[in-house]
């Protein structure tokens, strides 16, 4: 009987124990639940806006009506069917992976020498501010004179629009390091190999994230003007091929599939960064 006894009051205080979990699970997924519906009302608002707009100002069969929500929707079967459109999603793709592989590989190490060594950073700064303020699409005549067009010249221009974002970022996670890290690895007599991957690399990991993640906005922007230099393939050489050929609701159609992988793309970085976020603070 002592033993029943026991084991009910086992199950009661480990219901009592779930239930106000449960509760704060439910209340911390809520907000979330809210936002998520303020954002689907907030799309669906923009594009009542828009259909609303081309209604009420063009007429049918006009050339403005053929930027319509519905004729976009129309014509994006025959684009995906006819134009090959994931051939030229891959093709733009991979050049935001070749570009952002660039800029990570020359603009964190840079960005850590420039945190790391003060005569450095007061050496090269005045100069790099002054070539983050130049548009990166300021370069294409010298990209197709010196690369020629095609891919080289877009993978310089999408590498130097990333750069800076990764540099600042770098640098500023680098200066931000809790000095008493540095100097507890010092104590226990920790070599530059050591300093680096246990205490620098997890140190700036979430600034370089946060850099990834302004990168990959700059080079959504980027790609469309930029290959626009004599490519055959990629969202950008799509968009004036539909212009050229007076398609308009497929140029719409084309603008609206570089907006969702824009989204995804930002969604995806700002996914990873979260990850990386809850599982150092969890440590």
């Amino acid at each position: 009987m002592s033993d029943l006894v026991s084991d009910d009051r086992a199950n009661a205080s480990s219901a009592s124990a779930a239930g106000p979990s449960t509760r704060a699970t439910a209340r911390a997924s809520a907000p979330r639940v809210a936002r998520a519906w303020l954002g689907l009302a907030g799309l669906v608002g923009i594009v009542a806006i828009w259909w609303l707009g081309i209604a009420l100002f063009t007429t049918t069969g006009s050339l403005a009506s053929q930027f319509s929500p519905a004729a976009a929707l129309h014509a994006l079967p025959d684009l995906i069917r006819d134009e090959q459109l994931g051939r030229h999603i891959a093709a733009s793709l991979r050049r935001i992976a070749v570009g952002l592989a660039w800029a990570i590989a020359l603009g964190v190490p840079l960005g850590f020498l420039i945190g790391r060594v003060r005569w450095l950073d007061k050496a090269l700064t005045p100069s790099l501010q002054f070539l983050r303020m130049v548009s990166p699409l300021s370069w294409m005549p010298i990209a197709v004179m010196s690369l020629g067009v095609g891919d080289p010249a877009v993978y310089f221009l999408l590498a130097f629009a990333a750069l800076w974002p990764l540099v600042m970022s770098t640098s500023a996670g680098v200066t931000h390091i809790d000095r008493r890290w540095v100097q507890l690895g010092e104590s226990l007599a920790a070599t530059r190999w050591e300093m680096l991957w246990h205490v620098y690399v997890p140190g700036i990991a979430a600034h370089v994230l946060t850099g990834v993640r302004l990168a990959i906005g700059i080079l959504w922007i980027v790609l469309v003007p930029a290959e626009m230099l004599g490519v055959n393939a990629g969202l950008g050489y799509l968009i004036l091929d539909t212009r050229d050929r007076l398609a308009y609701s497929e140029l719409t159609a084309v603008i609206l599939v570089i907006g969702v992988l824009g989204f995804a793309l930002d969604w995806a970085a700002r996914f990873v960064y979260r990850r990386f976020s809850g599982a150092t603070q969890d440590d």
